[in-house]
């Protein structure tokens, strides 16, 4: 047993799925012992009976630039050893036998106990994708105080600087991105990208906040790139979707194409970053779901921060404009995602957003609105949507007076509504 099985047995973690590594051994061995092979680039085969994986024992050779570049190569003489050096990180270079021995020629249970992500030799360099993997496994080991290791972080540098990083195709990047972002600790993924420059070339929108000042009476901690960390960061911790996840860490991606002669100001951020969503979207082949939302929470964020203060009429257009009364689920990710901006400022982590609450409720209550067969048989055309219209104002109204009568809101206007 190999990888990853063997890291999260020793870590203590549930071990999801298995894979073995065989030694010694031909495709044809296999094949004649009932296992189905389904590798098309090197052999690994299905166990006719629990249908985990076994591949055979390989080694790797450098041919080219990029994640493609190199070819493999595996045959009985193959060691164990050899398979083992040819991985990632030294946390996932173990084998454990039949009979429970740790298999264990990189260190890595030492790594494991130092809470270090470490490479395991030169031939790391082969493969950029080894760059988002390593990234990804930052993410999601940070919570148990896992820290790359810095020789490992000078070599993601050295293949950044080389180009590497260049060669890597959208559809992988987004594989890993799609990970990272289920991590416990999602910035932390592009927060290692950044350290080894690599975020600049997968994430140029992204990386540009950084350096970009905020107001600091709404932002205390200025810069917009430690903001949409903040917020990637808030919205994991109130567990918001992978979409939502997307739409807090792009949501303020226009800052970065205000003029630096208005700065800290960023008026007309909110549409300014719809074009660069778009971009991105389209460059890394990111699913419709996670486009759509990360445009409603661009384009809107500071509509839904300040919904306390806005007319019913106005409200009653947002949701108009986020078709929150056919898609409520989808709305109320966008108020997450909001709360996630909201609350991804230093020192605001805990403080209350009720401007979700009331959306929520008012959205409940315009919903509900309907007109009776007598009713809609007195109206004709568009007095029917007029009067659905007038009513949904009404309903909008009442909850507002609720929630300011029982002061979960203020009225008219709170002293915090962040941009």
């Amino acid at each position: 047993m190999v990888g990853g099985a063997v890291r999260d047995r020793l870590l203590g973690l549930p071990v999801h799925e298995r894979d073995w590594v065989v030694v010694g051994a031909r495709p044809e061995e296999l094949v004649d012992a009932g296992y189905r092979p389904v590798g098309r680039e090197f052999p690994v085969f299905l166990h006719p009976e629990t249908h985990e994986e076994y591949a055979l024992a390989r080694v790797e050779r450098k041919v080219g630039p990029g994640y493609r570049g190199f070819t493999t190569q595996f045959s009985p003489e193959v060691t164990l050893e050899e398979d083992l050096r040819r991985r990632d990180l030294t946390i996932n270079a173990m084998a454990q036998s039949e009979d429970g021995a740790l298999i264990d020629p990189y260190g890595g249970e030492s790594d494991l106990a130092a809470r270090r992500l470490r490479h395991v030799s030169e031939a790391f360099t082969e493969d950029p994708v080894r760059i988002l993997r390593v990234a990804r496994f930052a993410a999601r080991f940070a919570s148990l105080g896992f820290s790359l290791a810095p020789d490992t972080l000078e070599l993601m540098q050295r293949m950044t600087a080389a180009g590497e990083v260049e060669a890597l195709v959208p559809e992988r990047v987004w594989q890993e991105t799609e990970r990272a972002l289920a991590a416990t600790d999602p910035q932390v993924f592009f927060e290692t990208l950044r350290a080894c420059g690599a975020l600049a070339v997968i994430y140029p929108e992204v990386d540009a906040l950084y350096g970009v000042p905020q107001p600091p009476r709404w932002h205390p901690e200025i810069d917009t790139g430690l903001h949409v960390m903040l917020a990637l960061q808030c919205a994991a911790r109130l567990d918001g979707s992978n979409a939502v996840r997307f739409a807090a860490l792009t949501h303020d991606l226009g800052k970065a194409r205000t003029p630096r002669e208005h700065w800290p100001s960023h008026h007309g951020h909110e549409e300014a970053g719809v074009p660069l969503i778009e971009a991105l979207c389209s460059r890394l082949k990111a699913p419709n779901g996670h486009r759509e939302l990360a445009i409603l929470a661009a384009r809107y964020h500071t509509h839904v921060h300040r919904a306390h203060e806005l007319k019913p009429v106005t409200v009653l257009t947002l949701f108009e404009s986020c078709d929150a009364f056919r898609r409520p689920e989808r709305f109320a990710e966008l108020l997450l995602a909001c709360e996630a901006d909201a609350r991804g400022r230093t020192g605001k982590e805990n403080d209350a957003y009720p401007q979700a609450a009331y959306l929520a409720a008012a959205r409940a209550a315009a919903a509900s609105v309907t007109l009776s067969e007598d009713e809609r048989g007195r109206l004709e055309g568009k007095q029917i949507g007029a009067e659905i219209r007038r009513r949904r104002l009404a309903a909008i109204s009442r909850v507002k007076g609720e929630l300011v009568s029982t002061g979960l809101i203020e009225s008219p206007r709170s002293p915090d509504t962040p941009a």
